[in-house]
């Protein structure tokens, strides 16, 4: 197996290959989904490759961030500075990103990043049909989900073996983006989940119980090295691009001697020991060994990195008093948790007394005093997260003057590039020009607001409200159902799952108005075990004529494969196998009825390539991604796409989706973060789901998104009981933004998506 080590500085590269990586993944200079981290120069990379080619060490770039419309020319041009340089692969997530490789650049390798959530084995085997030559599992896999999908894939399987897990899986977390745009699926995560939470609300008492009830421990699979051969993995992944070089030489020299010697105990221990070196958070098996594993969040405890020295006892003037639980020394880099706010702060230990004394380092057990930055108060924790020791022999070891600087002018052919930027000029696939956020849209086609409202009166004497735009609905219970309809959804779109499908018996006659119109819809997340389930469901509905299907993620078009048309593989013209104009049916007879398959918003489409790569697989229509801003929205309907493009306009979009139910959540109780955010545990299509405490809502804005091209706009009442009226009142605000309409957030539109 591959040993594959984590690199966010140049020092950590060349720890990673002194230390026996095999291969070694770095951020690409942009797109990568550690933003947060320093970029490397082209130059950087360039002489990072060639040195680890010379020490037989690959190099994956990371390229593994969703891209804006406004940023296509310039992924356009990495990817060939990329290809290029020679790089052993690309991690990438975006499909935008992928349809462009494939088509410009089809020398690249490339891997699908554990945000493209592969947790079955339809998804590995979709993203192996689309060109990826290794998958990055999600993290939430068992050892036997693993060998399943190892049986039933083709492809090379990676995993994450050590350093930190998420809370959610991966690609489907809008924690952070809700709360203030920073998207973690654009790399700038600013870790929510860490967090301290209590249980309460409006009028909790005080003492409620509280906890870190999302903040993850780290993973530690050492041990399960010969489990993870034996289940079919190919590589060995190690988190940590933002953590130490330090860091990175204790745990990848732990792993290759783990791998190097298997099954020897005394070697085993050496690299425990090792490992301990690290200074990560507490260990856990994550999930290898258990679906529902216990030991991975402990919600006592922050679930910071390092050494835990102890609380702050006495705070004046940046200077606190304490009772050291670890050695301390001067140079030391430490971590403080500030507990009332949640923050955090790292710094380099400059001040250490004792009494009047000033110390150069203090033993575990000593009371001391030491020197904070601003802002810290009684309480706080303290963790040492780097060794003075360890910086300082870094240093020593230093990197070689020269060794990682090369020349890369003229790297990449300008006449590529041309041709390149022609062809999407052409198609019509370009980035519209830059507009500002003051611009005013065109004058939309729509009826005057006097026309729209009160034009007739429903069955039970309610007034119907048009909107601007199509609406669908979408419920995930039929409960939802009995809500009173302002004007009749062009589309109804239903959930599917096991509750939903029990319910569906019952409901025929309800849905008798509907049936040329409903929407099956398929939620991100089917685990292996369940996918018997929904092809069965799928089958019995498809037998009842039901033909429109809306998925969300990519790998379940598999699900309706034989009667999918997809657009000929790059480069391939249109022949015997792809004639225009007809679909393919089961046993390659014409289907009884054309199947109509849409995707959701957690397919993640914030730029035009990813549209014109459904189109190829055969979608009629999508919707973009929920965590939109308005400029991107501006930029991405400013030209022609390939597919009619849809927006959730109203709902509570799950900020995160994990499949962790720990006995100490409770579910449908509103949790309270320290900076007075409310979100709510639910139970959802067997996960758990985060939803904030009130829905969003676009419905004001419904006349610009009709101007600018959005084909339809969703009102989405999962995971919420609205009151029958609700929705007659959310549409009269149609056409109202900032004039005494909505008071409800707008997501990320009218701010900015980083």
């Amino acid at each position: 197996m591959e040993l594959l080590a984590p690199a966010g500085t140049i020092e950590a590269f060349e720890a990673a290959v002194e230390s026996g990586a095999d291969a070694i993944y770095i951020g690409a200079p942009a797109f990568n989904a550690r933003a947060l981290a320093r970029h490397f120069s082209l130059a950087e990379v360039a002489a990072m490759i060639d040195h680890a080619h010379r020490n037989r060490v690959r190099v994956y770039l990371a390229m593994n961030s969703l891209m804006k419309e406004e940023e296509i020319t310039k992924a356009v041009e990495e990817l060939a500075a990329l290809e290029a340089l020679k790089a052993d692969a690309l991690i990438i997530q975006d499909l935008g990103i992928s349809y462009l490789a494939r088509k410009f650049f089809p020398s690249l390798r490339l891997h699908a990043s554990t945000l493209m959530g592969a947790h079955n084995s339809l998804n590995v085997r979709q993203f192996a049909e689309l060109g990826f030559q290794r998958v990055v599992l999600a993290r939430e896999m068992t050892l036997a989900e693993i060998g399943q999908i190892h049986q039933q894939c083709p492809v090379e399987l990676e995993v994450f073996v050590h350093g930190a897990l998420c809370f959610a899986y991966s690609g489907l977390c809008l924690f952070s983006s809700y709360l203030g745009g920073k998207s973690g699926l654009r790399g700038r995560c600013v870790q929510p989940c860490r967090r301290r939470y209590t249980w309460g609300g409006k009028g909790r008492s005080p003492g409620s119980p509280a906890g870190y009830l999302f903040s993850m421990n780290d993973l530690a699979g050492l041990e399960l090295i010969p489990q993870l051969r034996q289940v079919g993995v190919s590589s060995l992944k190690i988190e940590g691009r933002m953590r130490s070089a330090q860091y990175v030489a204790s745990v990848v020299k732990a792993y290759r001697l783990a791998l190097d010697n298997p099954a020897t105990p005394a070697v085993l221990a050496e690299a425990k020991e090792l490992l301990e070196q690290a200074m990560g958070r507490k260990p856990s098996l994550g999930y290898f060994k258990k679906a529902q594993p216990t030991d991975i969040i402990a919600p006592q405890h922050s679930g910071n990195i390092g050494l835990f020295l102890g609380k702050t006892e006495k705070v004046t003037a940046n200077r606190a008093q304490m009772t050291l639980k670890e050695p301390l020394r001067l140079g030391d880099r430490l971590r403080i948790h500030q507990e009332g706010s949640g923050e955090r702060q790292s710094f380099t230990l400059k001040g250490l007394w004792q009494g009047k004394l000033a110390l150069d380092k203090a033993a575990a057990g000593n009371k001391v005093q030491l020197d904070l930055p601003p802002g810290a108060q009684w309480g706080d924790s303290l963790y040492k997260v780097d060794s003075e020791e360890g910086r300082r022999q870094a240093a020593k070891n230093g990197i070689q003057p020269g060794l990682f600087s090369k020349k890369v002018a003229n790297l990449v052919d300008p006449r590529k590039l041309a041709q390149i930027t022609h062809f999407l000029r052409i198609s019509g696939n370009r980035p519209a020009p830059a507009k500002t956020r003051e611009e005013r849209p065109p004058r939309a086609q729509v009826p005057a607001r006097g026309q729209m409202q009160d034009q007739a009166q429903g069955r039970r004497g309610v007034a119907q409200v048009q909107l601007p735009l199509e609406w669908w609905l979408k419920i995930d219970d039929f409960e939802s159902f009995k809500v009173q309809l302002p004007t009749p959804p062009s589309r109804l779109v239903i959930t599917l799952s096991r509750q939903t499908f029990a319910q569906y018996a019952r409901q025929q006659k309800r849905l008798t108005p509907y049936r040329r119109r409903l929407v099956w819809a398929l939620p991100p997340v089917i685990l292996e075990a369940d996918l018997e389930f929904y092809r069965e469901a799928i089958s019995h509905l498809r037998g009842s004529g039901y033909h429109a299907w809306q998925i969300g993620h990519i790998g379940q078009r598999l699900l309706f494969a034989a009667d999918v048309q997809t657009a000929p593989a790059v480069g391939e013209p249109e022949g015997e196998n792809h004639p225009p104009g007809r679909k393919k049916g089961r046993g390659g007879e014409a289907p009884s009825e054309k199947l109509l398959l849409f995707g959701d918003y957690t397919l993640n489409v914030l730029n035009s390539m990813s549209v014109q790569a459904l189109a190829g697989l055969g979608l009629s229509n999508a919707q973009l991604a929920i965590e939109t801003d308005r400029q991107n929205l501006f930029d991405l309907f400013g030209h022609k796409n390939a597919l009619p493009m849809g927006l959730t306009i109203y709902g509570l979009p799950p900020l995160f989706t994990a499949r962790l139910a720990s006995s100490f959540f409770k579910y449908d109780q509103p949790l309270v973060s320290p900076k007075g955010e409310v979100i709510v545990l639910k139970q959802c299509w067997g996960q758990t789901v985060a939803v904030a405490d009130q829905p969003f809502s676009l419905v004001p804005h419904s006349i610009e998104l009709a101007a600018r091209g959005v084909a339809y706009g969703v009102v989405d009442l999962s995971h919420m009981r609205p009151r029958p009226d609700e929705l007659v009142g959310i549409f009269r605000q149609s056409g109202q933004p900032g004039r005494g309409g909505s008071r409800l957030r707008t997501f990320n539109y009218t701010g900015t998506l980083l």
